[in-house]
């Protein structure tokens, strides 16, 4: 029997990352370690960069989701130079953003997550691939998944200027506006992405709540971690994606606190592990308790399911139905103590979560598509004064994204720091994979299915760890695990550089 697995890499994200477990003498599940083995470094040499330059030179640190770090840069360099873009400006940042919504939810459900409910978690794993979804979903649905993509990467370009990496968005505004033929354009993709997300919607009813099986991992306790919410909510409580109020709900359903992006320092601080080079977010008035649940630990969770936890509604009617359908279904319908919400720990649920989200995302794009103000020429608001330091917080997919930019009278960059989504789920990571692998590993055995079954419980978070990773003082350390013929670690060896 061997006393430990390691799952090397993990798949189906972005970025690398290996989980590795340690057994006892029973078989039992005696540890895990979560880890991050790669570092990018933006935080650094980002640092005597003209800050106009972030929205494109941060956009950089992903491939995925460059349209977050664009508009969160934007927003950041809006605040170093005390600017307030114009109206038309804000709804087109938002239009952009809306249709990478859209877009980064369908490669998700579809491309990483799909596998393990619509072809199944135990199936082999060379058909646990979007080319097993498209055969179990058919080619028309297979087809339409490609052409969202398609869509809304032609929005992107149409307002950014290009499909991936956009430059449109400068301090104050946006570089340009769009056309009456392209709005009408963008108009039409909006409405066919609306059917889309009620298509997909009805995939979640047809193939996963008509599974008992899925019903049961959906609701258990194996993927079940009660920790505190956060996200963006609008002036009414609403959620929001592109901008707004940060607002933290406690696992018992009770409002932590509100605040304001700048104030962030004031209620989140961060710790670093040896064995990963991502850090760990927590919340400062809690207080860090190690990887625990509960009122007392200040881990909290971000991402789709964290973001409907604390909004009130969504900002879309069909939306909304959508996420009452998911709270009732998930939650039930008894009532809560006052000043309280139902919430929803059960981490899975985040995959039914972010397709409520796409359906406001495609709702927006239609509502902001025939906005009158949307074609205005009026879209940049230019500097005068000093630039001096901002932050500028939006919704990424996978969760809150802080970018903090300190400048000197130049607006030349002194001091960076970036909170991605990935990086405040790095904790609550960590618990769901040790929870998992304690519920699913028992006298040492674990195929294949068990170990895709564990690597559901980060895929949950849709994470990224290309841009979760940035700076760490000191060194980068090589480490070497040498294992025997049993899989027993014997040695370490490690270098740093």
């Amino acid at each position: 029997m061997t006393t430990a697995i390691s799952i090397d890499p993990i798949t189906r994200l972005e970025g690398h990352g290996r989980i590795e477990i340690q057994l006892d003498d029973r078989g039992e599940v005696a540890h895990t370690w979560f880890q991050v083995p790669e570092l990018r470094g933006f935080e650094q040499f980002c640092v005597g960069r003209p800050v106009e330059e972030m929205p494109v030179l941060t956009s950089r640190i992903c491939g995925v989701c460059p349209e977050a770090h664009h508009l969160a840069a934007a927003k950041a360099a809006d605040a170093v130079y005390h600017l307030e873009p114009p109206r038309p400006a804000v709804l087109l940042r938002e239009l952009l953003y809306d249709a990478f919504i859209v877009a980064d939810h369908t490669t998700h459900f579809y491309v990483l997550s799909g596998p393990d409910f619509i072809v199944g978690p135990d199936a082999p794993v060379g058909e646990r691939n979007i080319l097993g979804v498209v055969r179990k979903v058919g080619t028309d649905l297979g087809l339409k998944v490609i052409e969202a993509r398609r869509r809304g990467h032609a929005v992107i370009e149409t307002i950014g200027g290009r499909k991936v990496h956009p430059a449109t968005f400068v301090p104050g505004g946006l570089s340009k506006g769009i056309t009456e033929e392209e709005r009408a354009e963008i108009e039409a993709s909006g409405r066919w992405m609306v059917d889309f997300a009620a298509t997909s919607l009805g995939v979640w009813d047809s193939l996963i709540l008509a599974n008992d099986e899925y019903v049961e991992m959906l609701r258990g306790d194996v993927y079940r971690n009660e920790t505190y919410a956060m996200g963006l909510v609008d002036d009414e409580g609403r959620a929001a994606m592109a901008g707004g109020h940060v607002r933290v709900v406690a696992p018992d359903g009770s409002l932590h606190g509100q605040y304001e992006p700048a104030e962030y320092p004031e209620w989140i601080a961060e710790r670093v592990e040896p064995w990963t080079y991502l850090k760990f977010p927590y919340l400062r008035k809690v207080g860090w308790r190690g990887f625990e649940d509960g009122m007392d630990s200040g881990v909290y969770c971000v991402g789709p399911s964290a973001r409907l936890n604390v909004a009130d509604a969504m900002p879309t009617p069909r939306a909304e139905e959508a996420r009452q359908r998911y709270v009732t279904t998930l939650a039930g319908t008894a009532p809560v103590a006052a000043g309280h919400r139902p919430m929803i720990h059960q981490r899975l649920a985040m995959h039914w979560a972010r397709l409520v989200e796409l359906m406001s995302a495609a709702e927006r794009v239609v509502e902001l598509a025939t906005d009158p103000e949307i074609t205005s020429p009026n879209v940049r608001t230019v500097a005068t004064e000093r630039p001096t330091e901002g932050v500028g917080t939006v919704e990424a997919p996978r969760g809150t994204l802080t970018h903090h930019y300190w400048t000197d009278e130049r607006g030349l960059i002194t001091r960076v720091n970036l909170i991605v989504g990935t990086t405040n789920n790095h904790a609550p990571i960590a618990m769901s994979i040790e929870r998992a692998a304690r519920s699913l590993i028992h006298g040492g055995e674990a195929g294949p299915g068990l170990l895709n079954r564990i690597e559901m419980a980060f895929r949950a978070y849709d994470p990224c760890f290309g841009c979760a990773t940035h700076s760490l003082p000191g060194e980068m350390p090589l480490e070497v695990t040498i294992r025997d013929a049993d899989g027993r670690p014997v040695d370490v060896v490690r270098q740093a550089c």
